[in-house]
């Protein structure tokens, strides 16, 4: 019998939650619908995390449903030691709150303090991810990176946007009954996943 292949499956289905994973195929109903870490010595992974907190992501709670899900994801990368680089859009200017560390508790506190406000100067956010991950991505060509994007779309025209080499999901908060519907373009133009935040909440 091969306990080593045995030993692997039973880590894989009750290890750590991989929540980028798992939120990729959906909100998870049931735990055959959640992906586990596999305990193995694989490259550090380092997950690129943008939050639009512009003005217009306070109604209908988007902003406070997005927190939620942000501190089950910030949880999840503390226990598996990942790095973060977070970059929060709102104001005049994007601003980085960290940059490639280890993920800590006091995100949280981060976290919670959180409140939405200003312009959306969400595409400057985005060149200056493409343009720090690019260089993350000479220092360190073995680590396995990630993006997640929060964001209610709802920006004026863009021609261009940058290239980011990793993986991507864009998660939509844009609610109510009126909706521009640019997440959904913005995703495919980034060539990352979408959904809507409705999908992923506990209902």
């Amino acid at each position: 019998m091969d306990h080593g292949k045995l030993g692997k499956r039973h880590t894989a289905r009750n290890g750590s939650v991989n929540w980028p994973g798992t939120l990729l195929n959906g909100r998870p109903r049931q735990r055959d619908d959640l992906m586990f870490q596999l305990r193995t010595r694989s490259p550090h992974e380092l997950w690129l995390v943008i939050v639009d907190a512009s003005a217009s992501t306070r109604r209908h709670q988007a902003l406070s449903d997005a927190k939620g899900l942000l501190a089950q994801l910030f949880d999840d990368a503390y226990r598996q030691r990942a790095r973060l680089a977070l970059l929060t859009a709102s104001g005049a200017a994007p601003k980085w709150q960290v940059q490639g560390l280890k993920a800590s508790t006091g995100l949280r506190l981060w976290l919670d303090g959180l409140g939405a406000g200003g312009g959306t100067p969400l595409l400057a956010a985005l060149g200056e991810a493409g343009q720090w991950l690019a260089a993350r991505q000479k220092r360190f060509p073995a680590e396995q990176q990630r993006l997640l994007l929060v964001t209610d779309g709802r920006l004026k025209d863009w021609s261009l946007l940058p290239v980011l080499e990793c993986p991507g999901l864009l998660i939509d908060i844009e609610r109510g009954p009126i909706r521009l519907g640019r997440s959904r373009v913005l995703a495919a133009q980034l060539q990352a996943e979408y959904r809507h935040i409705d999908e992923l909440l506990p209902r």
